[in-house]
């Protein structure tokens, strides 16, 4: 029985994306000297967006084992990039914060960012990359609501 699948579907597309981000990512990170490995650097990442943030959480958030995101922290905490300290409402849980002196990591792995940016654009224009941007964001919100909301909503390829 022959399969009909659509390689050019948006699933396909977004997975296609981030496999291609992320080469280019740790491809640039390796390459930029920074002094962290690209998971690391997503860890910082991440962190930063988060705030002060149950490893755990982080972990979830990252889409990474909790022992894969233990083995990032260990090695960014003995560079003092991060810190952990206890959850002020759970005894047993550890909360993940920066340290100041991940700022200046931070701000290099933003000029890589920048750059893989850059050529993910191509020839974009900053207004269609911004609408890009904008119905990526719209998407997200989509998927972040109740399913209450997707009965009867035409079906898209």
């Amino acid at each position: 029985m022959p399969h009909h699948v659509n390689p050019e579907s948006f699933g396909f597309l977004v997975t296609d994306l981030y496999r291609l981000i992320r080469g280019e990512m740790d491809r640039a990170i390796a390459q930029a000297g920074l002094g962290v490995t690209a998971g690391e650097a997503r860890t910082l990442s991440h962190a930063a967006r988060a705030g002060s943030v149950r490893q755990n959480v982080l972990a979830e958030r990252m889409g990474v084992e909790a022992m894969t995101l233990s083995g990032y922290i260990d090695r960014l905490e003995a560079r003092g990039l991060v810190r952990r300290v206890n959850d002020p409402s759970d005894r047993r849980a550890k909360l993940v914060e920066l340290t100041d002196a991940a700022e200046d990591v931070l701000a290099a792995v933003a000029d890589v960012a920048a750059r893989v940016r850059r050529k993910a654009a191509g020839s974009a224009s900053i207004t269609e990359w911004e609408q890009f941007l904008a119905q990526l964001k719209a998407v997200r919100d989509n998927l972040s609501k109740p399913d209450d909301d997707a009965a009867g909503q035409k079906a898209l390829v």
